[in-house]
């Protein structure tokens, strides 16, 4: 498995989580639940894509700018995370805030996937691709292991 492969794998866990949460009502069970299973899960793999993945983006002058709006955008992200995290799951504010989390993180899932790959094929070569995949993994389990 590639890079790209392992952050598609983690996006499609973040959309079935997010689309999950939303089929919940109020401050029940199951939906305190699943917001402690994505969480961590959206922080770990954020942090970790960053510190791989977008870090030998950064590092060329051909996608620098696209990776520093990706890191931004997972900034908005942790912001509204820690937002939602501090309501009351009962009330019409978190689940509004929550659909807006969630149409970010589609936004930037899509924009990742379409956009930021093709690019970031040109300059990470297939071997450097397999070896991103490693050291994010490393990198997740370290995060996951900290929540």
């Amino acid at each position: 498995m590639d890079i790209y492969e392992r952050i598609i794998a983690d996006h499609q866990t973040q959309r079935d989580l997010t689309a999950s949460i939303l089929n919940t009502e109020g401050n029940s069970e199951e939906r305190q639940q699943l917001w402690k299973e994505f969480q961590p899960e959206a922080i770990a793999h954020a942090n970790a894509e960053e510190q791989t993945f977008y870090a030998a983006l950064i590092e060329d002058p051909d996608t620098q700018e696209q990776a520093r709006h990706s890191i931004s955008e997972h900034k908005e992200a942790d912001d509204l995370i820690e937002e939602i995290s501090e309501m009351d799951m009962s009330s019409s504010g978190w689940l509004q805030t929550f659909k807006k989390l969630k149409e970010d993180l589609d936004h930037h899932m899509e924009e990742e996937e379409k956009e930021v790959f093709g690019k970031a094929r040109k300059i990470i070569d297939e071997d450097q691709a397999q070896q991103l995949a490693e050291a994010f993994n490393n990198r997740k389990d370290a995060e996951l292991k900290e929540a």
